[in-house]
């Protein structure tokens, strides 16, 4: 780390220059996990801020993760992940050193615990210029439930508005660069952020990739509460593709978009990793 004119400045092993990095931290009820989650994000590479948003919360989020030594802020009523995500990018707005160049973003769950140490994998694409945005995958979680209904639907809705076939397309666990976050605004309300955030920032041209990370979080069992849980989140990736296909009829016509050769088939996930973007019309 150094410091010329005042400002941050951050440096990889051989000199290069990085952009610092601001951690932002949705939650709600996380006041058992924050702590570790943030204490273990503070140790990632180029981060300058963490920023942890509490979403309304009825337990002590918010108090316990400033006390662990992040930027506290919270709704006084629950407003949802994709409010939580902007308020928290505001935030970062706001503490930026006047004339620095915009933080990166790292988005990042607030249950991931200690394995958010491991989210230092998605800083380095993006801090080197390699890909706009990473999306972590994670491995496989022990007790988690489901039959990947919600994760084939977005995965579907991917493929159909950019051709890319992504591994993780619900992971929240993101970087972008400034200009890649600003291409997603305004997100798109619930479950549905990943989904829409990601076919827009491809549709900016921008470039994507995907990163396995280590990381370990609370699953969604077959529990019936886990049940009602994949409900909603289905329930609101529909509603996203919903909107996105309304554009794109308005667009190009019905019959153009009903022909759109994605509609037909299932896509199979892409697992090499290499940065996409959406290549020309």
């Amino acid at each position: 780390m150094s410091s010329q004119g005042g400002l941050d400045t951050t440096f990889t092993s051989d000199g290069e220059h990085t952009p610092p990095v601001a951690v932002v931290i949705p939650a709600k009820d996380e006041e058992t996990t924050i702590a570790s989650t943030v204490r273990s994000a503070k140790a990632l590479p180029g981060v300058k801020l963490i920023v942890v948003v509490d979403d309304g919360s009825h337990d002590n989020t918010k108090n316990v993760a400033r006390a662990a030594g992040a930027v506290g802020i919270r709704h006084t009523v629950n407003r949802g992940k994709a409010s939580a995500m902007e308020t928290g990018a505001n935030v970062v707005s706001m503490h930026e050193p006047e004339g620095a160049e915009p933080y990166l973003l790292l988005f990042l769950d607030a249950d991931l615990g200690e394995s958010s140490a491991e989210a230092a994998p998605l800083i380095e694409p993006v801090a080197t210029g390699k890909a706009d945005c990473t999306i972590a995958v994670l491995p496989p979680q022990k007790g988690a439930g489901g039959r990947g209904f919600v994760k084939n639907l977005s995965r579907r809705a991917i493929y159909h508005f950019t051709g890319w076939k992504p591994v993780a397309p619900l992971s929240g666990q993101r970087c972008l660069t400034r200009e890649a976050y600003q291409a997603a605004v305004p997100l798109a309300e619930g479950w549905g952020v990943e989904t829409a955030m990601t076919i827009a920032i491809l549709r900016r041209r921008l470039t994507i990739q995907e990163v396995p990370c280590e990381f370990g979080h609370r699953v969604s069992t077959n529990s019936v509460r886990g049940q009602i849980h994949r409900f909603h989140q289905f329930v609101d990736v529909w509603k996203t593709v919903i909107a996105l296909k309304t554009k794109q009829i308005g667009r190009i016509g019905i019959l153009k978009a009903l022909r759109h050769p994605s509609i037909k088939g299932k896509p199979e996930p892409s697992v090499d990793y290499e940065p996409f973007r959406m290549a020309p019309k």
